[in-house]
C-alpha cells in the first residue's frame, strides 16, 4: 500500500497499492468489506483503475470534510478529485513539468531566471520521489497543494484557480497543513452584523487562517497568514525565527569567535574619496551582516576598488578581482538572500547585497544613489548609510568607461 486515508464520514478507509489498485474497505465491523453505502456493484463501473491504467499510483491521497470526494497526487504529477460514492473521475489538473513549462512560454507566470532555477531545484524534488500532499478546506470546496509555483488553491465547485501562495518564495514547498478554527470565543454567538463590523474588541475573536508548510532541504517550517508581515502590528516582531541546528560553518565560526566581537551594527568605511559612515541590519539579516563584518574585520575588503559605478543608480565594490565576477562569503562559496519586509530599497543610500541571481551572495555590495525599488526581494538590503552621503555622492560621479562602467582613475577602500 502506497497511499491510504480514513472517510470518517462513511467509516471507510481508500487505499491504494503500487499496482494502482483502490480499494475501499471498512473495518472490523463490516468485516474489511466494501461499504454498503457506495452507489456501484463493481469496480468495473468506475474509474478506480485510473492508476492501473497510467501506470502511476498515487503519492498521496486527501478526502473531503464532507467525505463525498478524494483526492490524489500521482507520480505522473496530475491531480485527480474522485466522488466518493460512485468511484467516478471529475477533475484531473496537469502539474507536470511540461505542462508547467508550456504555460510559462505562452504567459510567463514568474521571471525567466527563477523559473530555470526552480526547474532544476524540480528535477532534484523528483528524485527524492516526495512531491507533497494535499489538503481540502474547512468548506470542502477549496483545495490546496504544492506546485513548482507555490502553493495552489482551487475551487473545486467553479473550477478556478483563486490565488498561489508562496509564489515569490526561494524555497519549494512540500508538505501542507492548513488551520481555519477560532482560538478565542464568546461565548455569546456574534451576530452578522457584529461579524461584519469593524470593531478591534472583536478582531480577536475572528478566524485567522494559517498555512503551515515546510520545503524541500530547509530545517524551519513556515506560516502563511492573512495578516500582513509588514503592517505595523507586526513590526514589533520578527518574521523569521531560525532555530535549526547550526551547520558545521556556523559552528567552526562560532569555535573561532575567541578573539572579541565578531558583528557590529555600525561600520566607517574609510575610502580615497572620504569616510562612509553605515547602520547595519543586524537582527533583520544577521548572516548577511556576519559576511560583511567578518570580512570587514579581516581586511579582506581593503584595497578593493569600486569596479561599476553608474550615474543616478549605483556605487559598487567588494570584488578582490576589481572585475565584477570575484569574491565569496566567509563561509566559502554563496548563501541565501535574507529578505525583510521593512528592509527596501525605497531610497537614496540603501547598502545591499550584489549577486548574480537568488541565493548568490558572496562578498560584493552597492550602495544606491536613487530610490531603487524594482530591485526588491532580488538583492538583501543589509545597511543604510547614516552620514558621508557626499561622498557616496562624489563617488557616483566621478567618470567611468561607458561599456564598462568601472572608473578611470580607481576609487578604493582604505580600510573599513
Amino acid at each position: 500500500v502506497c497511499a491510504h486515508q480514513y472517510n470518517a464520514v462513511f467509516d471507510t478507509v481508500i487505499s491504494c497499492d503500487a499496482a494502482g489498485i483502490l480499494e475501499y474497505w471498512r473495518g472490523s465491523e463490516g468485516r474489511y468489506m466494501q461499504p454498503a453505502c457506495v452507489k456501484f456493484t463493481s469496480k468495473l463501473d468506475t474509474d478506480l483503475f485510473e492508476f492501473v491504467k497510467v501506470k502511476r499510483p498515487p503519492l498521496a491521497l486527501c478526502v473531503s470534510p464532507g467525505g463525498l470526494e478524494f483526492a490524489t497526487l500521482s507520480h505522473d504529477r496530475k491531480i485527480r478529485v474522485f466522488k466518493f460514492l460512485t468511484g467516478k473521475l471529475t477533475r484531473v489538473f496537469d502539474e507536470s513539468l511540461d505542462h508547467v513549462t508550456e504555460l510559462q512560454h505562452r504567459k510567463p507566470q514568474i521571471p525567466t531566471m527563477e523559473f530555470g532555477r526552480r526547474m532544476a531545484v524540480e528535477r532534484d524534488v523528483e528524485k527524492s520521489g516526495s512531491f507533497g500532499n494535499l489538503v481540502y478546506d474547512a468548506s470542502g470546496y477549496l483545495l490546496l497543494y504544492p506546485t513548482i509555483l507555490g502553493v495552489k488553491v482551487l475551487n473545486l465547485h467553479t473550477n478556478r484557480l483563486v490565488r498561489t501562495i508562496a509564489r515569490p518564495e526561494n524555497f519549494r514547498v512540500q508538505q501542507i497543513a492548513l488551520f481555519q478554527g477560532r482560538v478565542n470565543r464568546n461565548q455569546s454567538t456574534l451576530t452578522i452584523e457584529q461579524e461584519a463590523a469593524e470593531n478591534p474588541n472583536l478582531e480577536k475573536d475572528m478566524p485567522d487562517p494559517t498555512l503551515f508548510v515546510t520545503a524541500f532541504k530547509k530545517n524551519r517550517f513556515y506560516l502563511f497568514t492573512t495578516r500582513d508581515a509588514a503592517s505595523s502590528r507586526a513590526a514589533e516582531t520578527d518574521r523569521d525565527v531560525f532555530n535549526e541546528k547550526p551547520s558545521k560553518e556556523d559552528i567552526i565560526a562560532a569555535i573561532d569567535d575567541g578573539d572579541g566581537q565578531r558583528i557590529f551594527e555600525t561600520a566607517t568605511l574609510h575610502t580615497s574619496m572620504g569616510d562612509i559612515h553605515l547602520k547595519l541590519f543586524l537582527k533583520e539579516c544577521p548572516k548577511t551582516v556576519e559576511n560583511f563584518c567578518v570580512h570587514a574585520k579581516n581586511g579582506y575588503f581593503n584595497g578593493h576598488i569600486f569596479h561599476r559605478v553608474i550615474k543616478q543608480f549605483m556605487i559598487q565594490t567588494g570584488d578582490p578581482q576589481g572585475t565584477g565576477v570575484g569574491g565569496e562569503s566567509i563561509w566559502g562559496g554563496e548563501f541565501e538572500d535574507e529578505f525583510h519586509p521593512s528592509l527596501r530599497h525605497d531610497r537614496p543610500y540603501t547598502v545591499s547585497m550584489a549577486n548574480a541571481g537568488p541565493n548568490s551572495n558572496g562578498s560584493q555590495f552597492f550602495i544606491t544613489l536613487v530610490p531603487t525599488p524594482w530591485l526588491d526581494k532580488k538583492h538583501t538590503v543589509f545597511g543604510r548609510v547614516v552620514r558621508g552621503m557626499e561622498s557616496v555622492v562624489s563617488i557616483g560621479n566621478v567618470k567611468t568607461n561607458p561599456k564598462t562602467d568601472k572608473p578611470y582613475e580607481d576609487v578604493t577602500i582604505v580600510s573599513i
